[in-house]
Parts: C-alpha cells; structure tokens; sequence
C-alpha cells in the first residue's frame, strides 16, 4: 500500500535509495541495504511520490480512498478503498477521482 504525497513535500533524510528490479520511466526505489520497496516516482507525474505506507511514522488511519490493479490482488487482500479499479482508472476518471478526494466521497 502507497501513499500520494507533493514530491516538493518529500525529502530523503538520510541514505541513498537504489533502483529495483524495473528500470522503466517510472522509477521505484529501494533500500540499498534490503531491497525494500520504499517510494515510487510515477513517469509524467513529477510532482508526486509514492511513498509506501509502511514506512510512515503516522501512516493514515481512514482507509484508502483508491485501489489500483485488483486484477492481480490476492482474493484475501481487501484495502476498503472506496473506488477500485481493476488496472489504473481511465484518464476521464482522474478529475472527478480528484473532486472526490477533495470532498472526500466515493465516486
């Protein structure tokens, strides 16, 4: 599970992650060390990050307002999200996805 946060937001303390497995445009970093998953820097979406959830000090408490690729989700692995999709949502889906968000309703 990720989080999408301002990439101006986003600031590496500490360390220099590494690139995993996949070397595409979208660029998924990992710990040098364990080969964790840490964050993601989606290709044409510079001013986000997507930062796994497990590595927040305060990760959310709601659940989440979005699901991606269910079409290869475990049967058993349930988030709650309030939309789902089961690849990534159709480009005509993002702006109300957002309004959504911004009242904070399902779509």
């Amino acid at each position: 599970m990720s989080s999408c946060y301002l990439a101006d937001r986003f600031e590496i303390l500490s360390g220099e992650p590494v690139i995993g497995g996949l070397h595409g445009a979208t660029r998924h970093f990992h710990c040098p060390r364990c080969l964790s998953w840490m964050f993601t820097r989606p290709e044409g979406l510079d001013h986000i990050v997507n930062i796994r959830t497990t590595l927040l000090d305060a990760p959310p408490t709601e659940p989440p307002f979005i699901e991606t690729y269910t079409s290869t989700a475990l049967p058993w692995a349930k988030t709650g999200a309030k939309n789902s999709f089961a690849e990534f949502p159709p480009m005509e889906a993002y702006e109300p996805l957002i309004a959504a968000f911004a009242r904070r309703q399902p779509v």
